[in-house]
């Protein structure tokens, strides 16, 4: 009896083309996530032949400008990022009393009639940082989420996830947001 001090081998040379083109296909099929931007919903397209302009009182608009030097403007006086969230509720949520909106002892806007009728028109140079327009606009979103929040537990008594989707339209229908964007200077 003869024994063999070999051990019995596997051809292990097509392993690392296996792997390489492994790693191809998952590198290429793979998608990566760099979304960046806001998420929001865009209105419906006007029909044709209807005029879906709409006038509005002026005092149902609320004008925040971003300027080139990174400032923010509320009708037309300077204020601090801080202080938009407080402005913007002031404004929707005063129901046309002839209370206006102060900031720093400067008064800046009147409220708007309803919830309903108030615009934010919102307008940014070209030379204004993208940091400073998506901290504005999430700081406009916290208004309406915490006036809607503050709704829907004064009017149904429940919390955001004990909500049902009628009542979340309700809401919604309520406060609806309302921004426009104006164009760019």
């Amino acid at each position: 009896m003869r024994y063999s001090k070999s051990s019995p081998t596997v051809n292990a040379g097509s392993m690392a083309d296996i792997a390489f083109l492994l790693l191809i296909f998952f590198l290429v099929t793979t998608t990566i996530a760099s979304d960046e931007g806001i998420n929001r919903k865009l209105p419906r397209e006007c029909p044709p032949n209807v005029d879906c302009s709409k006038n509005l009182n002026e005092r149902n608009v609320l004008r925040i400008l971003l300027n080139a030097n990174d400032e923010i403007l509320v009708e037309n006086e300077l204020v601090d990022l801080q202080e938009i969230k407080n402005i913007t509720k002031d404004f929707i949520d005063n129901n046309g009393e002839t209370t206006c909106l102060y900031c720093n002892g400067k008064q800046l806007a009147d409220a708007s009639d309803t919830p309903t009728e108030a615009v934010i028109s919102l307008q940014n140079d070209r030379s204004t940082s993208y940091a400073l327009f998506v901290k504005v606009q999430d700081e406009i979103t916290k208004a309406y989420y915490e006036l809607r929040s503050t709704y829907g537990k004064n009017k149904f008594h429940k919390t955001e996830s004990e909500l049902t989707p009628r009542e979340i339209k309700e809401i919604r229908e309520a406060y609806p947001f309302i921004i426009s964007e104006a164009e760019t200077k």
